[in-house]
């Protein structure tokens, strides 16, 4: 196997696995991350952003060591850095267990089973769903779709061409400590915002790269690019922004408005607002985006990593 075909191997058989398999149902890394983070909050948790940023430091940097140190230990054989570089793809993706959960909500509100729709939304995002009638839930699926396949595989991917395997990572650790103490609640106002900071800073290109794909590979391209340039930056977020204009105006669905988040209420700028508000039909047309986008992702990122490969340690 050429070196400069490692990543490429080794992340298309990790995308594979995903999608064959979704998450790992036992021992998931993730899941083994999340909770070394959270007793390592309980110890650090203080009041203020110092705390937070060296508490952001060390979960990131220290995920980031070890896969440094993992890809060390195979970097004399290209067969087994494919091997590390599939198994750190397979668990840092979730684009399968988002499409699950997107069509389990999907298929309740088809069923017209708004309390069971409302009992699964949580596994797929942090609102409040009691407060969501059938159109609600319908946008929040769509929301979630959209802004995860950035954060779930778009961006995981992104990260894994530019730095192998402490590159999927670390993006990974950013992404799951933003999920835990970046958003704004009362004990995490100051001590998450270090993490909210670096998730956006790591967001970045791939958030871009999301939009811009789901412009080209969605079935209105003229309407996506418009929306996605018009009202983006309306959103709160400068990631989810750019991906769910372009998701709006791909699916020519409205998105954005008010929401409700751990008891907070707030009214977000619609995006593509002279266009009709998604149904549950259009959660499938969602997912089926959200594929295709993640798919050229790892197209683009192989042809990238293969014809300018980056230098990581000693090939042979």
């Amino acid at each position: 196997m050429r070196a400069d075909r490692v990543f490429a191997y080794g992340a298309a058989l990790g995308f594979l696995g995903d999608l064959v398999a979704g998450d790992p149902r036992r021992g998931h890394p993730v899941a083994a991350f999340g909770r070394a983070a959270a007793a390592l909050e309980r110890r650090m948790w203080r009041d203020d952003r110092a705390s937070g940023a060296v508490y952001a430091a060390l979960c990131a940097g220290g995920a980031v060591a070890a896969a440094v140190l993992a890809e060390r230990a195979v970097r004399s054989s290209p067969v087994l850095r494919a091997g590390l570089t599939a198994a750190a793809t397979w668990s840092v993706l979730g684009g399968t267990s988002l499409a699950r959960e997107a069509r389990a909500v999907g298929a309740a509100l088809e069923a017209g089973d708004l309390d069971a729709a409302r009992a699964r939304l949580p596994h797929l995002c942090g609102r409040d769903p009691q407060a969501l009638d059938e159109a609600g839930i319908a946008r929040a699926v769509v929301e979630s779709v959209a802004e995860n396949t950035s954060d779930a595989v778009v961006g995981a991917l992104v990260w894994g061409a530019l730095g192998g395997v402490p590159g999927l990572v670390g993006f990974r650790a950013v992404n799951t400590l933003d999920a835990m103490v970046g958003h704004r609640s009362p004990r995490h106002l100051r001590f998450g915002w270090a993490a909210a900071r670096l998730d956006d800073v790591a967001g970045y290109p791939g958030a871009r790269l999301t939009a811009a794909l789901a412009v080209l590979c969605g079935p209105s391209p003229r309407t996506a690019l418009a929306v996605w340039r018009r009202d983006a930056a309306a959103h709160p977020s400068p990631n989810a922004g750019p991906v769910e204009a372009a998701f709006a105006g791909a699916l020519r669905r409205r998105l954005g408005g008010p929401l409700s988040y751990a008891g907070r209420t707030e009214h977000r700028a619609l995006l593509g607002p002279e266009l009709p508000p998604p149904t549950p039909a259009d959660i499938p047309r969602a997912i089926r985006l959200s594929r295709r986008v993640s798919a050229l992702t790892l197209a683009l990122c192989a042809l990238t990593t293969t014809a300018f490969p980056l230098p990581r340690g000693a090939a042979s």
